[in-house]
């Protein structure tokens, strides 16, 4: 037997954790699937100093946790769990936690995205110790320090020529002997007196005393040869995925993989079906504005349940 929802919210983190607080505030009772990683991207950060209303700073798992709660209070049911398979095409949804089976009629995907890592352990270990994905989330942390930027692309230029406001040196490392930039991207940087581009290279190890970064080891990916850069901080310019692969045929998405959303709303290619968070954000990729619009999926959510309170689905 399925267990039936007014409402499901697929994922945590600051966009599923809001939608939840707004949807139970709205008394709909939502259903929410944490997912293998309870709070998303904020649990591996360390101080989170740009979230309106701590003049402090706040841990990132610390936060978390007090959303969660929050929405919790209002009457938000979890599930430590990842759903597995979804089935748009049928009223009510149909989606599985492996072989147990949730029907829902309305559903709010707030999956999120993950940064692209270089995939070394050292990576790992000083992950919110120096190394970092998000520029605009920690760039003020490297005040007056020397940092490298991983990445060839328009992202890794934007985030370069943005930590150019704190670091006093931004080493751009490119396995390429060309960038893959915009044309006008790679201008801009080349002009910037503080942007050093290290191109046929790759950082081979992150280097640290235990407790922070203090730099890496670089490898020619022309002949192999290593040396070492000193530096406090190296930021990932690789991209970042969105975690849609569950939604492929069933949500409309861009190349990319982000869901498409018929703007201003959270409205998905299915009506029904909301989308919060980074999971449609290729852009700004915040806290805060995946709360913003966490709290539209719900409310989104909610007027569409009520305009269709009186259908009945099989």
């Amino acid at each position: 037997m399925a267990q039936h929802e007014r409402l499901v919210v697929v994922g945590s983190g600051p966009a599923g954790y809001t939608a939840a607080l707004y949807a139970a505030r709205a008394n709909l009772s939502p259903l929410l699937f944490e997912g293998m990683q309870p709070g998303g991207q904020l649990t591996i950060t360390s101080d989170v100093e740009n979230y309106p209303g701590f003049p402090e700073g706040i841990l990132g798992p610390e936060l978390m946790e007090k959303m969660k709660k929050q929405a919790e209070r209002f009457g938000t049911r979890f599930v430590p769990a990842e759903i597995t398979r979804v089935d748009f095409t049928v009223r009510p949804f149909r989606l599985w936690q492996e072989d147990l089976l949730f029907t829902a009629d309305a559903v709010i995907v707030a999956t999120g995205a993950s940064a692209k890592w270089l995939e070394i352990p050292s990576e790992r270990t000083y992950q919110g110790r120096g190394v970092s994905a998000c520029a605009t989330c920690d760039g003020f942390f490297f005040r007056g320090v020397e940092v490298a930027v991983v990445g060839g692309g328009d992202t890794a230029m934007e985030e370069a020529t943005f930590l150019t406001k704190f670091a006093t040196k931004v080493h751009v490392v490119h396995r390429r002997g060309e960038l893959r930039a915009s044309k006008i991207m790679q201008e801009r940087a080349r002009k910037n007196p503080r942007i050093n581009l290290v191109l046929s290279a790759v950082i081979d190890e992150i280097l640290g005393d235990g407790k922070a970064v203090c730099g890496v080891r670089l490898k020619s990916t022309i002949d192999g040869k290593t040396w070492e850069l000193p530096l406090r901080g190296v930021f990932m310019g690789i991209g970042h995925e969105p975690n849609t692969r569950l939604f492929r045929g069933q949500l409309a998405m861009n190349d990319v993989g982000y869901l498409a959303v018929k703007a201003p709303t959270t409205y998905t290619s299915v009506p029904g079906v909301f989308a919060a968070g980074d999971v449609s954000d290729p852009s700004y990729r915040q806290a805060v504005s995946a709360a913003g619009t966490g709290c539209m999926a719900a409310i989104d959510a909610e007027r569409w349940l009520g305009e269709h309170a009186t259908e009945k689905w099989d």
